[in-house]
């Protein structure tokens, strides 16, 4: 979320970059400054109010003490006027409080200069572009035949018991998938990252601190007995562990990682984009998370890179990494980097990472803040990374490894799995 402060400051730069995700914010951005003067003068008028009401609670009690109860009396009437007064002010700012809030609640965050214009993800940048990509064998197939060959993922089996969306990993497919998991947050704790296990059911207002709510209502599994939420990423529960705090500055950097299932309904996806892995409503992922001190988020957003590009390389997974420009760039980053590797037998990218710097657009909502030097506090910066999201990954080592007869694992998961091919 924004800060009021910079909008008023800013109105003009913050109008111009939001062009970038192809809105026109200005009038959004004036209506949050006219709210907000709204809020300032009540809350000036309460002030007022309140002052003058202690100063004559102070001027009976001195009345009454010096045995003059009927002047007293006089004053206790205007108390009582301004009490109500106060009471009504207090409910008008309350009002326009929760207004404002509900507008900076609709402002996207502000892309940095880097961010390129675009309208969809054609138009994200193509930074770099890494491996070779495997030439298969006559007759190879896409990862949702190979599953039925070799009997390690049942997709019909999970749409009888749940629904589609929700395949049954079996064999060799489910060791894999815990190889991953395993061999993912081996690799983020041996870089520093502290691993957390966490509640896959989050509140309102933990979604509200991340910035999937209100944006992403309709996109989350909603357990509306208890108004909780099913988490769609570990960035959700890990990143609210420190909603509320205030960092010294020796807790910099804080790094976390989790492995969580997360579980988005997906509403609105069709066609072949969807079949198999590509796009299911329960997966397993691991993330990777920091707090950041504002002068370092920069330089930990691209030892992030760094860090995703290691696994990848680690896999034998051609790779490639684009920056997403406005349009394609989510509602609270800054600056995201997405990965994609090369899934041969269907011929196309698959996106398996975000990595993304937010700023101080969670720590705003978070309330997540740093003792500064003066004994002042400053809004921190967040950023999380998928490291990695299974699903694609696992789609393309069966695509990518598959030979007559037989799909190789990659070297570096021949420990954690216990096998070197699916046969």
């Amino acid at each position: 979320m924004l800060q009021i402060a910079e909008i008023r400051e800013n109105k003009e730069a913050f109008a111009k970059a939001l062009q970038k995700r192809n809105m026109d914010a200005l009038p959004l951005l004036e209506s949050a400054i006219a709210v907000d003067e709204n809020r300032r003068n009540l809350q000036a008028q309460l002030d007022e109010t309140l002052s003058k009401s202690n100063k004559l609670s102070k001027e009976i009690g001195e009345l009454f003490k010096s045995g003059k109860a009927a002047q007293a009396n006089e004053l206790k009437a205007q108390t009582i006027d301004l009490k109500e007064s106060s009471k009504q002010l207090g409910e008008q700012l309350n009002a326009v409080v929760e207004e404002l809030q509900t507008i900076l609640y609709t402002i996207p965050n502000i892309p940095q200069d880097s961010v390129p214009a675009g309208n969809s993800d054609e138009d994200n940048e193509v930074v770099s572009q890494h491996g070779e990509i495997p030439v298969l064998h006559e007759g190879a197939k896409p990862h949702w035949e190979l599953v039925k060959d070799y009997d390690i993922i049942d997709f019909e089996l999970g749409n009888k018991i749940t629904g589609a969306g929700f395949p049954v990993y079996k064999n060799k497919g489910a060791r894999l998938q815990r190889a991953l998991i395993n061999y993912f947050l081996d690799k983020n704790t041996a870089a520093g990252y502290d691993e957390m296990q966490v509640p896959l059911l989050v509140n309102e207002a933990s979604g509200y601190g991340t910035g999937q709510l209100p944006d992403k209502e309709g996109q989350m599994y909603h357990v509306g007995i208890d108004d909780l939420y099913l988490i769609p990423t570990a960035e959700v529960p890990i990143t609210n562990l420190y909603r509320g705090s205030l960092l010294e500055m020796k807790d910099f950097p804080v790094a976390m990682t989790g492995y969580t299932p997360c579980f988005r309904r997906e509403a609105g996806s069709y066609g072949s984009d969807v079949r198999g892995l590509n796009r299911l409503h329960q997966f397993d992922k691991v993330e990777i998370l920091r707090i950041e001190h504002p002068d370092q988020s920069d330089a930990a957003l691209d030892a992030m890179v760094v860090h995703v590009k290691g696994i990848l390389e680690e896999l034998e997974l051609p790779y490639r990494i684009l920056r997403l420009c406005g349009g394609d760039l989510g509602f609270t980053s800054t600056l995201t980097y997405d990965f994609e590797v090369y899934s041969t037998a269907q011929e196309k990218w698959l996106e398996v990472s975000s990595v993304s710097n937010f700023k101080t657009f969670q720590a705003n909502r978070l309330k997540l803040r740093y003792r500064t030097g003066d004994k002042g506090t400053e809004l921190a910066h967040t950023l999380n990374g998928s490291s990695l999201a299974l699903p694609r990954i696992l789609a393309s080592i069966l695509e990518n490894f598959q030979v007559h007869n037989a799909i190789h694992i990659p070297k570096v998961l021949i420990p954690y799995c216990g096998f070197d091919a699916i046969d």
